[in-house]
């Protein structure tokens, strides 16, 4: 062995390529990649009838993922750092990852849920193993998101998030629709990977860093021959993350997606798949381009009112008498949320403490998150008895089954922002304030006639659940809820009420300085 092996140096050298790792504050998304290895080892070599027992596997592994964010409360922690200091780290779990990490392990924890019964009854066999596999492999890369602080690992958890989905979308074999919205989602999500990946490339060209705290500092003091390359690496990085979150013009693909996904899938992304889209664009904007907030500020404030008023007017024009499907009217619904979502970003841009409004976005994401799944989950009890899932299949629902339709009614009144939905109220003001606070008091306007609007077609979707059915003798067969539906329903219904109840739980996100 050469004796330049054992100088100081050399030492020194090899020591700064050992990264000591912080495995708790890893241990949610890598707890979830394993589970999911483990269950595509475990399909090769268990019989068809044993099948079933993945789907428990993957449910007790989010569980168990979603626990370990226990020890992680109340203190910052970061790990793969550049050697020397903390303020360049590649991974960091402190409240705002903590709370987008809760939203994600819970979303597709309740959507395991529905997929155990959904797997157990599809006409069309879905193959158990790939489904769980991929479905953990995309909350694993959805998990990992929000605690990434550099752009190739941002970038990298974003496309581990968004390309299983593509597969679950179109995991039904010879289903025409489920290969169309499989189809429309991958292209639209490519297409919002390359430009992102262009921006991204751009602004390192511009900054020579991929930390985002490095290039916060550096991105206001590049070249000014640079400078043009970097308001267009800024901007195409907006318009990639514009895709991922279903704001118009890049909406397009949410209708038909949801549909012809298995309904589980459909309740997934409209969650976890907005949690992946505005953590990523939180992190691009507030932590990495403040000093371009005159560019992303009003960019993201005209999204969120045109966002707004196409989601909401797209499903206002869903009609009860016609075949419109109930999955179709809460896609269009949840690219209205999506508006609302967009506009304490926004206000990030003007506020004086950019990490309150940020907080506004995270307790609006997690009230939507609990009262959206929980329309989901009607819905799919819905849909064993009416596999077209029609918005006039819901006519009479109180006399064949009196609870479950108070519960869709209560979520739709949350969705609405209208009392007992004390909790969607609360959220709602929480973002108008938001905006009122930054000076946006034209997009608080704008906000409050989408609400209007929005009034309309829930209250609508609500009142029909109580008016005499049309075939009395078909209707008052009750619906029979299986155990894992009604762990979801009752998880639900539970999360709702008592966030209506003590909206405070949440809400205080507002006053938390997350960066």
């Amino acid at each position: 062995m050469s004796p330049l092996a054992h100088s100081p140096l050399a030492q020194q050298a090899a020591a700064s390529l050992v990264q000591s790792v912080d495995w708790l504050a890893v241990a949610p998304p890598t707890l979830t990649a394993l589970v999911a290895l483990a269950v595509l080892v475990a399909d090769l070599f268990l019989p068809e009838a044993r099948k079933p027992l993945l789907g428990r596997l993957s449910v007790a592994g989010l569980a168990a993922a979603a626990l370990l964010l226990l020890p992680l409360l109340g203190d910052d922690r970061s790990t793969f750092c550049r050697q020397g200091t903390t303020r360049a780290c590649s991974y960091t779990a402190d409240t705002f990852t903590l709370t987008v990490q809760l939203l994600v392990l819970g979303g597709a924890l309740l959507a395991a849920l529905l997929s155990v019964t959904a797997l157990k009854d599809a006409d069309k066999k879905l193959p158990e193993g790939e489904y769980w596999f991929l479905l953990l492999s995309s909350a694993a890369g959805a998990a990992l998101l929000p605690a990434s602080r550099d752009l190739a690992t941002l970038v990298v958890a974003l496309e581990v998030a968004s390309l299983p989905a593509f597969a679950l979308v179109g995991l039904r074999h010879g289903d025409r629709r489920s290969a169309e919205a499989a189809l429309k989602f991958f292209l639209s999500s490519v297409t919002a990977t390359a430009v992102t990946l262009m921006g991204v490339s751009f602004v390192y060209a511009a900054t020579g860093t991929l930390y985002l705290t490095e290039i916060a500092d550096r991105v206001q003091h590049v070249d000014g021959q640079l400078t043009t390359l970097t308001q267009t690496g800024v901007v195409l990085t907006l318009v990639g993350f514009a895709f991922k979150t279903a704001a118009v013009p890049f909406h397009f693909w949410v209708p038909d997606t949801y549909v012809g996904a298995p309904l589980p899938i459909a309740a997934y992304l409209s969650v976890v798949g907005k949690a992946v889209g505005f953590s990523g664009l939180i992190l691009v904007t507030v932590v990495a381009l403040p000093s371009y907030a005159d560019v992303w500020g009003p960019a993201l404030a005209a999204l969120a009112a045109l966002t707004m008023t196409a989601g909401n007017v797209g499903a206002l024009r869903q009609r009860a008498t016609r075949a419109y499907s109930a999955v179709r009217l809460l896609a269009w619904s949840s690219v209205g949320q999506a508006g609302y979502l967009l506009v304490p970003i926004a206000s990030a841009a003007y506020a004086d403490d950019p990490g309150a409004s940020v907080g506004a976005t995270l307790a609006y994401a997690l009230m939507y998150a609990a009262v959206n799944l929980g329309a989901f989950a009607v819905a799919a009890l819905v849909g064993r008895a009416h596999a077209r899932n029609r918005i006039a299949d819901y006519r009479g629902l109180y006399a064949a089954n009196p609870l479950l339709a108070l519960l869709l009614a209560f979520f739709l009144l949350c969705l609405a922002g209208l009392p007992p939905g004390v909790i969607g109220l609360f959220a709602k003001v929480t973002v108008f304030s938001a905006a009122v606070d930054a000076g946006l008091g034209w997009l608080a306007v704008v906000m409050a006639v989408n609400v209007v609007i929005a009034l309309y077609y829930y209250l609508r979707w609500a009142a029909l659940l109580f008016r005499a059915p049309d075939a009395p003798d078909g209707v008052r067969a009750r619906h029979h809820v299986p155990a894992p539906l009604t762990l979801a329903l009752t998880a639900t219904a539970v999360l709702a009420v008592a966030l209506s109840g003590a909206p405070q739980l949440i809400l205080r996100l507002a006053d938390t300085a997350l960066f």
